[in-house]
């Protein structure tokens, strides 16, 4: 993964699910800050990948966010080139505040069909096919 300024893909990849699923939680920045033991300031900065997490400290909010610590991580490359499994975007959508809303809640959708339409519009809206 390419670093840009001090700053590593996978620093980022991994903040922005850290963010994705403290929001499908309904935590707030604040909350998980209080259960890590830290400022809502840090969580901001590994959420945007701006400082890199530690590993006891990513341990520490895989168990507060019941999740695992793979979890957060991009899939390994193997030799044939990189694997894609469909999280390519994911730090773009989790970038804004729309797009953590649209993440967070696409999933409370319980209608399948009203979801696979959901899809489809933002397909149509973007300009893909």
């Amino acid at each position: 993964m390419a670093r840009t300024g001090g700053r590593n893909d996978v620093d980022a990849y991994v903040g922005a699910r850290i963010s994705l699923r403290r929001s499908a939680l309904g935590l707030s920045q604040s909350a998980l800050a209080q259960q890590l033991g830290i400022s809502f300031q840090q969580v901001q900065k590994y959420e945007t990948g701006q400082n890199r997490i530690s590993a006891s400290r990513l341990h520490r909010a895989a168990t507060v966010l019941g999740t695992s610590v793979e979890s957060f991580f991009p899939p390994v490359e193997t030799a044939r080139g990189a694997v894609d499994d469909g999280w390519a975007g994911l730090r773009f959508i989790t970038a804004t505040t729309d797009g953590r809303t649209v993440a967070t809640g696409f999933p409370m959708i319980e209608d399948r069909e009203v979801r696979k339409a959901v899809a489809r519009i933002v397909q149509a809206l973007a300009g893909e096919p």
